[in-house]
Protein backbone atom coordinates (compact mmCIF):
# COMPACT_ATOMS: atom_id res chain seq x y z
CA UNK A 1 0.00 0.00 0.00
CA UNK A 2 0.85 3.33 -0.34
CA UNK A 3 2.04 5.86 2.23
CA UNK A 4 2.90 9.12 2.98
CA UNK A 5 3.52 9.92 6.57
CA UNK A 6 3.63 13.55 7.75
CA UNK A 7 4.81 14.23 11.08
CA UNK A 8 6.60 16.57 12.93
CA UNK A 9 4.11 19.92 13.81
CA UNK A 10 3.02 21.42 16.79
CA UNK A 11 2.87 24.85 18.38
CA UNK A 12 5.50 27.01 17.96
CA UNK A 13 6.38 31.04 18.75
CA UNK A 14 6.71 33.46 16.09
CA UNK A 15 9.86 33.14 15.00
CA UNK A 16 11.00 29.72 15.76
CA UNK A 17 11.59 27.12 13.48
CA UNK A 18 9.79 22.84 12.79
CA UNK A 19 10.88 20.54 10.76
CA UNK A 20 8.21 18.26 8.81
CA UNK A 21 9.20 15.04 8.05
CA UNK A 22 7.15 12.49 5.31
CA UNK A 23 8.09 8.89 4.93
CA UNK A 24 7.18 7.32 1.61
CA UNK A 25 6.23 3.81 1.27
CA UNK A 26 4.53 1.50 -1.12
CA UNK A 27 5.93 3.25 -4.24
CA UNK A 28 9.33 4.19 -6.24
CA UNK A 29 10.51 7.07 -4.17
CA UNK A 30 12.62 8.30 -6.36
CA UNK A 31 10.46 8.24 -9.89
CA UNK A 32 8.67 11.10 -7.37
CA UNK A 33 8.71 14.40 -6.79
CA UNK A 34 7.66 14.97 -3.34
CA UNK A 35 5.82 18.35 -2.32
CA UNK A 36 4.77 19.91 0.94
CA UNK A 37 1.10 21.97 0.76
CA UNK A 38 -0.68 24.20 3.35
CA UNK A 39 -4.17 24.16 3.66
CA UNK A 40 -5.55 27.36 6.37
CA UNK A 41 -9.08 27.27 7.22
CA UNK A 42 -11.49 28.54 4.09
CA UNK A 43 -8.13 28.89 2.52
CA UNK A 44 -7.19 26.86 -0.88
CA UNK A 45 -4.25 23.97 -0.33
CA UNK A 46 -1.12 25.82 -2.41
CA UNK A 47 2.02 24.35 -2.10
CA UNK A 48 5.04 25.75 -0.21
CA UNK A 49 7.77 23.51 -1.72
CA UNK A 50 9.17 20.65 -4.42
CA UNK A 51 11.74 18.37 -4.46
CA UNK A 52 12.19 16.04 -7.50
CA UNK A 53 13.52 13.33 -5.69
CA UNK A 54 15.55 11.48 -8.66
CA UNK A 55 18.06 15.01 -8.89
CA UNK A 56 17.44 16.79 -6.07
CA UNK A 57 16.06 20.05 -7.47
CA UNK A 58 14.08 21.87 -5.55
CA UNK A 59 11.68 24.37 -5.72
CA UNK A 60 9.80 26.91 -2.94
CA UNK A 61 7.50 29.84 -4.10
CA UNK A 62 8.22 33.54 -3.58
CA UNK A 63 5.73 33.56 -0.46
CA UNK A 64 8.39 31.22 1.36
CA UNK A 65 11.51 31.55 -0.04
CA UNK A 66 14.12 32.37 1.72
CA UNK A 67 12.77 30.79 4.93
CA UNK A 68 11.54 27.09 3.79
CA UNK A 69 13.63 24.88 2.48
CA UNK A 70 13.15 21.18 1.65
CA UNK A 71 15.29 18.15 1.29
CA UNK A 72 15.15 14.36 0.87
CA UNK A 73 17.07 11.04 2.70
CA UNK A 74 16.60 8.76 -0.23
CA UNK A 75 18.22 6.03 2.21
CA UNK A 76 15.16 6.77 4.55
CA UNK A 77 12.78 7.50 1.50
CA UNK A 78 11.69 10.35 3.59
CA UNK A 79 11.53 14.21 2.40
CA UNK A 80 12.01 16.88 4.87
CA UNK A 81 10.52 20.18 5.72
CA UNK A 82 12.78 22.98 6.79
CA UNK A 83 10.55 25.70 8.24
CA UNK A 84 12.52 29.07 9.72
CA UNK A 85 11.60 32.21 11.16
CA UNK A 86 7.43 31.58 11.37
CA UNK A 87 4.73 33.68 11.41
CA UNK A 88 1.45 33.11 12.51
CA UNK A 89 -0.04 33.51 8.98
CA UNK A 90 2.07 30.01 8.64
CA UNK A 91 -0.18 28.45 10.64
CA UNK A 92 -2.11 25.85 8.47
CA UNK A 93 -2.43 21.92 8.25
CA UNK A 94 0.60 20.81 6.36
CA UNK A 95 0.65 17.75 3.52
CA UNK A 96 3.02 15.88 1.56
CA UNK A 97 2.45 14.43 -1.62
CA UNK A 98 4.12 12.64 -4.66
CA UNK A 99 3.51 13.53 -7.92
CA UNK A 100 4.96 10.89 -10.78
CA UNK A 101 5.00 13.55 -13.35
CA UNK A 102 6.25 16.88 -11.96
CA UNK A 103 6.74 19.55 -9.60
CA UNK A 104 3.93 22.38 -9.06
CA UNK A 105 2.23 24.47 -6.56
CA UNK A 106 -0.81 23.69 -7.71
CA UNK A 107 -3.15 20.44 -5.69
CA UNK A 108 -4.16 19.28 -8.70
CA UNK A 109 -3.16 15.97 -10.15
CA UNK A 110 -0.69 14.87 -7.69
CA UNK A 111 -1.04 11.14 -7.41
CA UNK A 112 -0.59 10.74 -3.47
CA UNK A 113 -1.29 12.19 -0.45
CA UNK A 114 -0.18 11.75 3.65
CA UNK A 115 -2.94 12.90 6.08
CA UNK A 116 -1.61 16.46 7.22
CA UNK A 117 0.28 17.68 10.23
CA UNK A 118 -1.03 21.05 11.80
CA UNK A 119 1.23 23.29 12.38
CA UNK A 120 0.23 26.87 14.67
CA UNK A 121 2.66 29.96 14.92
CA UNK A 122 1.08 31.55 18.01
CA UNK A 123 2.78 35.71 17.82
Amino acid sequence: DVQLQASGGGLVQAGGSLRLSCAASGFTFDAYAIGWFRQAPGKERRGVSCIRVADGSTYVPDSVKGRFTTSSDNAKNTVYLQMNSLKPEDTAVYYCAASRTRCTYNAFGWNYWGQGTQVTVSS
